[in-house]
């Protein structure tokens, strides 16, 4: 099993508790080369599509960026994992998810808060990685390591650095900005890297986070639909990425560098 395939299967129990019964119409935003959690939702019963321009070929998915994705009809829920860090204008694809819903949508998020990324938790990582295999490219956390050392600052510099580079929302501003369009059903913050580590289970790391060894930095949080919470743009092209937990929460698949 891959780690992205580990990070699916480790995810899906939290995502499916907060969907809408099936038959309804699900979106999930950058669900990836593996599809996501669109097999899963189609086994269930839900009328589901990905949208990322990496998603498999096959129908179910749709190779183009959200915001160019045309939905044909409103959707009951959109599920965006670790995919809203990514993206370039987060409002404006915040408003798009808005738009897509039906009035009382869901939205299940799964989010980094890349900004809790701290020296203890990254040395706690590093010291649990797998030796690089010979001849591919190193994974995202290997890089993160390989970086560090070659920068000569303080952690926190060198991550603020590759995070400024790479253009990643902070857990903070996704919330904020979840919060001004959608009401909080549930958020809870939790494990993050175990699928990226060498012989380290989703509870070997809750245990670190509950020992205060390391800190959390993947949010699950919740939220349904709130029209009336502010006026949404009207409909217009537009596409979806992510998947998550607030009806939404946090990590990527398909991602672009950063596994």
């Amino acid at each position: 099993m891959t780690s992205d395939e580990g990070w699916l299967a480790a995810m899906w129990p939290f995502v499916r508790a907060w969907l809408p019964s099936a038959p309804a119409r699900v979106l999930e935003i950058g669900c990836g080369p593996l599809g996501g959690f669109v097999p899963a939702l189609s086994r269930g019963g839900y009328d589901a599509v990905g949208v990322d321009p990496e998603a498999p070929e096959g129908p179910g998915y749709h190779r183009v960026q959200f915001e160019r994705y045309q939905s044909p009809q409103p959707v009951d829920c959109v599920v965006a994992c670790t995919s809203l860090h990514h993206v370039g204008d987060l409002d404006l694809v915040l408003d798009l998810v808005g738009a897509a819903l039906v009035p009382d949508g869901a939205v299940v998020v799964v989010e980094w808060a890349w900004e809790r990324f701290d020296e203890a938790t990254a040395r706690w990582c590093f010291a649990r990685l797998a030796p690089p295999e010979p001849a591919s490219e190193p994974a995202w956390l290997h890089r993160r390591r390989e970086d560090w050392a070659a920068a000569g600052q303080p952690w926190d510099a060198c991550c603020q650095a590759w995070a400024t580079h790479e253009g990643l929302h902070t857990g903070r501003a996704i919330t904020r900005a979840l919060d001004a369009r959608f009401d909080r059903r549930l958020w809870t913050y939790g494990p993050y890297f175990f699928a990226d580590l060498l012989d380290t289970t989703e509870a070997d790391e809750q245990a670190a986070i509950d020992a205060g060894q390391i800190h959390p930095d993947d949010r699950h949080p919740v939220r349904r639909h709130a029209a009336l919470k502010r006026s949404l743009p009207a409909r217009h092209p537009r596409g979806l990425p992510a998947a998550g937990r607030f009806e939404a929460g946090q990590r990527q698949v398909g991602r672009v560098g950063l596994r």
